[in-house]
């Protein structure tokens, strides 16, 4: 692979110059989202050489400043603030966790452009933030449809990790279960960093549920489905989460994905034209023993084009020039055609099953 971007923690790198763009690239290098880290990184600077080699942005070079976005939301909103008040960046995009966000956007205060890529509960609208991710009307409610018109499953139990986006995930999910006739059957939320479910899954067990909806991130799912495959309950109860990729799979075993299903606007196994060309160019890019390709990783390639397209269009780094523009913006990806949408990418989203260690995909939602 490439050179890493990433500096010793806490390192600010100036501009080097008024020709050169610099944009904050956040994304877990720690914690229970850190092993999303280095597929994020890879496919970030991905999009960065193609954008250099076109040109570059507004006749700037394009360089991305790694910030940590695995420490606490208020340790990584400190950092970026530093890094926008100095003039050191331009623009902040990047893959962290919802609470992050919730801390991040705020220091920013739309001084600077900033995409935001998780897929995440939706409704953010600070002047400013572009969202690249999923949302749940795109992707969590066609999913519960699917179980409910396809599998007959109508009775959930939620396990999530206890912060914003699980929280208001599962309210999204349990309104639009009463709305199509499912049920709840209990709902759990766990610090991050948990790797010890037997309580949890004992309630699981009790809930006579036919599905849980998992809403943990990366290594807590991984624990999860170790220990979920472990007692047993994946011979009778079906698993579906809205944020799980080829990282987990791997980390978690095929013994401990029967049964596990993920929607994503983005696979690598996703067999278009424009998916494979990426995954093409990726490997001949970083090699054979690059970090795992995987949505999570390609939204933060998305949130690089995302605003070198606004910028673009715009014809300036001006904040609301760029809003004024974004609405309509359409452009070719590795999700196929996007089109930013009230300051969301509108995608397609594909619904995948689990096989041992890679997804096949079902159908488009």
């Amino acid at each position: 692979m490439a050179e890493s971007l990433v500096p010793a923690a806490g390192t600010v790198r100036a501009s080097r110059g008024r020709d050169v763009l610099d944009m904050a690239l956040v994304i877990p290098l720690q914690g229970p989202a850190g092993i999303f880290g280095p597929s994020c990184e890879s496919c970030a600077e991905l999009a960065m050489q193609e954008i250099n080699a076109d040109g570059g942005v507004l006749g700037r070079e394009l360089n991305l400043v790694p910030v940590d976005g695995g420490r606490s939301p208020a340790e990584v909103a400190i950092e970026v603030d530093a890094l926008v008040s100095a003039g050191a960046v331009q623009a902040v995009t990047g893959w962290h966790i919802s609470a992050v966000r919730e801390a991040v956007a705020p220091r920013i205060r739309g001084r600077v452009p900033y995409a935001y890529t998780a897929l995440y509960e939706g409704g953010e609208q600070r002047p400013g933030v572009f969202l690249t991710g999923e949302t749940p009307d795109l992707q969590l409610a066609p999913t519960l449809d699917w179980f409910a018109s396809t599998a007959g499953v109508r009775r959930w139990t939620i396990v999530g990790d206890d912060y914003v986006w699980p929280r208001r995930s599962a309210a999204t999910a349990a309104r639009h279960l009463r709305r199509i006739g499912g049920t709840v059957c209990d709902e759990m939320f766990v610090p991050l960093g948990t790797s010890d479910f037997s309580g949890v899954l004992r309630r699981v067990e009790a809930s006579g549920c036919e599905a849980v909806l998992m809403l943990l991130i990366g290594d807590d799912a991984v624990a999860f489905n170790r220990a979920f495959a472990a007692s047993g309950l994946d011979r009778d109860i079906l698993r579906f989460s809205s944020l799980i990729e080829e990282n987990v799979l791997l980390a978690s075993g095929s013994q401990s994905t029967r049964g596990l299903m993920t929607s994503a606007g983005y696979f690598e196994d996703l067999a278009t034209s424009s998916g494979l060309e990426f995954a093409a160019t990726y490997f001949r890019e970083f090699g054979d023993d690059a970090p795992v390709l995987n949505s999570l990783g390609e939204s933060c390639y998305e949130g690089v084009r995302l605003l070198t397209e606004l910028m673009r269009r715009a014809g300036s780094m001006d904040v609301p020039a760029m809003m004024s523009v974004a609405d309509g913006l359409a452009y070719e990806s590795p999700r196929g055609t996007v089109e930013l949408r009230d300051r969301h990418l509108h995608q397609q989203v594909f619904l995948a099953v689990a096989d041992g260690l890679t997804w096949d995909v079902v159908q488009q939602l």
